[in-house]
């Protein structure tokens, strides 16, 4: 085998950086674009996290710190720049966060030097992941993300508790930790999300109830509650405003994506959706919005999936899944969607805000029942065949 050298390491590395994504035209829908690339990939990982780059202390040039997968990235734009804060899973099977930022919202992103340095003030956490990222009307930005520790109550090692921790900061550089959300009527949560606005004074989180670590139980869906305080953050009742239903695509589970976006119409949420499968659980995106005036009030709920894992996209770690914790509502009302495959790499899905909206709005809902789903297909084939003049 040929001993590369780190200077080779790194100019593959910045190619991949420097090379172009281009929107796919393999797949249309009218609604978004899929490009043709992943914008973060382990090869998006800077050597000099991985290899010792003195060949006198690593003579063969091999990695000391792999990584396995990058994931999972909250999303917004600050100082001019598309930032993602990616979860980074080590060989190790730890995950971490990490800052990848760019000029472009669909290419070019770059880490920063360094990852993300947590304030270290959870003794008994073990592994955190999937931040979601809100620029709050208070005037921090708040991070909120899975920290999961071991179940002390058993003796079953993949037995884990997860919580959802807090941090806040101004700069994606300089982080406070705050304490753990609870919530009073939920044993665990996970997929939590911070609203951007106060509603009626108080903080408003997106929460996802569950009475263990991957099963949800009792938990009904995606729920919202009030506190006062975010330093101490307690949620005493919690509200279902999307629930899981039977046949649908969030028949095991469902939870938050990212953090919702103000239209002129409603707030727009991206949330994921889960269903069992012959070959395991199949994850998938989908949309609804809530009130402006009520963000627990859900106004339009068009039925299916918004988006779902296509080609290579259904193969990795976990296959057959996407997910998302983040999007980005540019200026000029385009809108960036980055979402996770198969728990093993990024990608992007770009609309605007008047396409989301109309498909928001103007897409059925699910009738639920087969039967009533045939009615409604047979009645848009009548119309355009009406429209059609045939």
């Amino acid at each position: 085998m040929q001993i590369r050298s780190f200077t080779s390491l790194m100019e593959a590395y910045e190619r991949l950086i420097s090379r172009p994504n281009m929107a796919s035209e393999r797949y249309y829908n009218g609604l978004f674009e899929r490009y043709a690339h992943p914008v973060l990939t382990r090869e998006h990982i800077p050597p000099f996290w991985m290899y010792d780059a003195d060949p006198a202390a690593n003579p063969y040039m091999m990695q000391r710190l792999g990584v396995n997968a990058v994931l999972n990235s909250g999303a917004i734009k600050l100082g001019g720049k598309y930032c993602l804060v990616a979860r980074v899973e080590g060989q190790d099977r730890k995950s971490f966060f990490a800052v990848a930022e760019s000029d472009r919202p669909t290419e070019g992103f770059r880490f920063r030097d360094y990852p993300v340095v947590l304030p270290d003030t959870c003794p008994e956490e073990t592994n955190v992941y999937d931040m979601r990222l809100t620029r709050h009307q208070d005037g921090w930005i708040y991070g909120v993300f899975c920290s999961e520790s071991k179940d002390a109550s058993t003796s079953d090692l993949s037995a884990a508790v997860a919580a959802a921790g807090i941090v806040r900061t101004k700069d994606l550089t300089h982080w406070e930790r705050l304490d753990n959300l609870k919530t009073l009527q939920s044993p665990q949560q996970r997929n939590v999300a911070l609203h951007p606005d106060f509603v009626d004074g108080q903080y408003a989180f997106y929460t996802r109830p569950m009475d263990g670590f991957i099963e949800t139980g009792s938990g009904g869906g995606i729920g919202f509650g009030l506190c006062p305080d975010i330093t101490h953050a307690v949620i005493g009742e919690e509200k279902i405003i999307s629930p899981r239903r039977y046949h649908t695509i969030t028949e095991s589970k469902n939870g938050a994506g990212a953090p919702p976006i103000r239209t002129d119409r409603g707030w727009i949420h991206i949330a994921h959706g889960v269903r069992n499968t012959a070959a395991g659980l199949r994850y998938v995106l989908y949309a609804f919005a809530t009130a402006l005036d009520d963000p627990s009030r859900v106004i339009a709920e068009p039925g299916g999936m918004l988006l779902g894992p296509l080609g290579r996209e259904r193969v990795g770690d976990v296959s057959n899944v996407v997910f998302t914790n983040g999007a980005i509502a540019d200026d000029d009302g385009r809108v960036y969607i980055y979402y996770a495959s198969s728990d093993t790499r990024m990608h992007v899905a770009a609309t605007d805000i008047g396409r989301l909206t109309d498909y928001v709005f103007h897409t059925p809902e699910d009738p639920l029942r087969s039967p009533d789903c045939v009615a409604q297909r047979c009645e848009l084939i009548r119309r355009n065949l009406a429209y059609l003049g045939k």
